[in-house]
C-alpha cells in the first residue's frame, strides 16, 4: 500500500508560509496559527492525489481507512489527523475492533482513542480487562471510560469481581456507580478492610460516597502504625464523606513524608531564587 505523507507535504507548505510571514507573528502566536493553517490544508487541493487531503480519505471504505491507518503505524510515515478524523466520524467500531484486540499496543491505543465511549465497543473493552489484553495504559484508559458509564456496566463488573477477574479494575469501576447497591458497598468495604492497598481502597470508598464507610475509615486512621501516604488518603476519604479528623500525627521518620517535604523545600527555594517562573 502506497502511503501519502500529508504531514510531510504540510511541513513543506508551512516552512514556506512561515518564511513569508516571519515578522507577522510572535512565537506564542504561531502556536495558535499553525493548527489553523493545518486545518485549512485539509481543504487544499494537492496535485499529487488530485484532491484535498480530506477528500482523499472520504473516498475510502471503512476497511480501507483502517488498513491505511495500520499501514501508517507500521511504517515511518506519520498518520495524518485527517485520516484519524475521517475514521472517527464514521463510527467504524466493528472495523476497528480487530485492531483494538490485536497484539500491537500502539494500534490498540489508536483504536481505543478513535472509538472512545461508543457502547458498541464495551464487549471488546471488557475482553481487554478480563483476558488481560493490551498494556496497562490501554487497560487504564478502558477503566476510565467504564467509570463514566459505571451504572451501565455495573452488573458485568460485579460478576467479574465475584469471579476474581481483574478485581482491582472492577472495584475501581464499581466505585463510580451512582445508583448504589448493598452488594457493591459491601465489596468496596471488604476490599478496604482486607488491609491491602489501603490508600487506593479508601479512595474507592470516598468516590462511592456511602457515609456508612466513615466509621471504618476513622477506625483505620487511628492506627498509629500507618504511613504518611495511607494517612493522607484516609484523611481525604473521611473529608470527602463529610467527616473530619484533626488529631496531630508525627511522620518525621516516614520516608514518603520526608520525600514530600524535600520536594516542597526545593520548590520553595526555586521560587524564591527566581529559578521557577509562573
Amino acid at each position: 500500500m502506497k502511503l501519502i505523507d500529508f504531514d510531510g507535504l504540510f511541513d513543506e507548505k508551512l516552512t514556506q508560509y512561515m518564511e513569508e510571514n516571519k515578522n507577522k507573528y510572535t512565537e506564542k502566536q504561531w502556536e495558535d496559527v499553525i493548527p489553523r493553517v493545518y486545518k485549512k490544508f485539509g481543504d487544499t487541493y494537492v496535485s499529487k492525489v488530485k484532491c484535498t487531503p480530506k477528500e482523499y480519505y472520504a473516498k475510502m471504505t471503512d476497511e480501507e481507512l483502517v488498513q491505511t491507518l495500520e499501514a501508517h503505524l507500521q511504517s515511518d510515515v506519520p498518520a495524518p489527523e485527517f485520516l484519524c478524523a475521517e475514521i472517527e466520524s464514521r463510527g467504524a467500531v466493528e472495523t476497528l475492533t480487530p485492531m483494538l484486540l490485536g497484539e500491537d499496543v500502539q494500534a490498540a491505543a489508536y483504536a481505543l482513542n478513535l472509538i472512545g465511549d461508543d457502547t458498541r465497543a464495551f464487549e471488546a473493552y471488557f475482553t481487554i480487562l478480563e483476558k488481560d489484553l493490551a498494556d496497562e495504559e490501554v487497560q487504564s484508559d478502558v477503566v476510565e471510560i467504564f467509570k463514566l458509564h459505571a451504572d451501565e456496566v455495573k452488573t458485568r463488573a460485579y460478576e467479574n469481581y465475584e469471579k476474581g477477574v481483574a478485581k482491582e479494575y472492577m472495584l475501581e469501576i464499581l466505585s463510580r456507580v451512582k445508583v448504589g447497591e448493598e452488594r457493591i458497598y459491601a465489596a468496596l468495604l471488604s476490599a478496604f478492610e482486607s488491609g491491602e492497598n489501603v490508600p487506593m481502597h479508601a479512595s474507592y470508598l470516598a468516590a462511592y460516597g456511602d457515609e456508612r464507610a466513615l466509621s471504618h475509615l476513622l477506625d483505620k486512621i487511628e492506627d498509629t502504625t500507618i504511613g504518611f501516604v495511607e494517612f493522607q488518603e484516609l484523611k481525604y476519604a473521611i473529608e470527602a464523606l463529610g467527616g473530619e479528623y484533626d488529631e496531630p500525627r508525627d511522620f518525621t521518620d516516614d520516608k514518603d513524608y520526608l520525600a514530600v517535604e524535600a520536594a516542597t523545600s526545593r520548590l520553595a527555594k526555586a521560587t524564591e531564587t527566581g529559578e521557577l517562573k509562573s
